[in-house]
C-alpha cells in the first residue's frame, strides 16, 4: 500500500508558501483606510465650536461697544464705566480661543447621566430659525405694541417653535405669563416697560 508523498514546505514556513503562490498578476488588497473628506466631514461631531463662535461674537460685541463708550470727563478712580465690560469682553475672547483649540485637538463634552442626545445627529435648524424669528419680531413690535402683547406672542411664538400645538391652553398661559412680567418689572422693580395700546387699561 502506497501512500502518498507530502509536499515539501519551502523555506520559511508558511509566510513563505502564501507568498510563492501569490504572483506578480495578483491584486493587492484595497487600503482599508478611510479616506479624508471634506471639510464638513472633519467638523461632523464637533459642534461644540459653535459656541466658540458664538462666544467670540459676543465678545467682539462687547468690548466693540465698550471701546466706544462715552465715560465723564471728572471721572474719579481707576475703576470707570468700561472696567466690567472691558474684563467680560476679554473673558469671552479668551474662553472662545481656549474653547476651540480643544475642540480642534479633539476634546468632546462629556453627556450628563441620563442624558439620551445623540452629539452626531445634524441640528434642527428649522426650529432655530423659527425662534430667531420669534425674538426679532418681538424686538421690532415691542415699541409700537408694547410689553404685554410683544411678550404674549413671544411666549406663545416659542412654545409652538418647541413643538406646542394647543391652540387653546398655549395662548392663555402666554398671556398670563406676559401680564405677570410686565406687572412684576413696573409695579415690584420700578423698571418701565413700554405697555403700548393697553397702557391705559393697565
Amino acid at each position: 500500500m502506497t501512500t502518498p508523498s507530502s509536499t515539501p514546505t519551502p523555506p520559511g514556513g508558511a509566510e513563505a508558501s502564501a507568498a510563492a503562490h501569490d504572483g506578480p498578476g495578483t491584486p493587492e488588497a484595497p487600503d482599508s483606510r478611510p479616506a479624508q473628506g471634506g471639510w464638513r466631514d472633519r467638523l461632523r461631531g464637533r459642534s461644540e465650536l459653535g459656541v466658540s463662535l458664538l462666544l467670540l461674537a459676543v465678545g467682539v460685541l462687547v468690548l466693540t461697544d465698550t471701546l466706544t463708550m462715552e465715560t465723564v470727563a471728572n471721572q474719579r478712580g481707576p475703576v470707570g464705566p468700561r472696567t466690567v465690560p472691558l474684563a467680560v469682553g476679554i473673558a469671552l475672547l479668551v474662553v472662545a480661543v481656549v474653547l476651540a483649540v480643544d475642540v480642534l485637538r479633539g476634546g468632546r463634552g462629556e453627556a450628563e447621566a441620563g442624558e439620551d442626545v445623540d452629539l452626531d445627529e445634524p441640528g434642527d435648524w428649522r426650529t432655530v430659525a423659527l425662534l430667531a424669528g420669534i425674538f426679532l419680531a418681538a424686538a421690532a413690535l415691542i415699541d409700537p405694541l408694547g410689553f404685554p402683547i410683544t411678550g404674549a406672542l413671544l411666549f406663545w411664538g416659542s412654545a409652538y417653535a418647541l413643538g406646542s400645538r394647543n391652540l387653546t391652553r398655549d395662548p392663555l398661559i402666554a398671556a398670563v405669563l406676559s401680564l405677570a412680567t410686565f406687572a412684576a418689572f413696573n409695579t415690584l422693580l420700578g423698571v418701565p416697560l413700554p405697555g403700548g395700546p393697553l397702557m391705559g387699561v393697565l
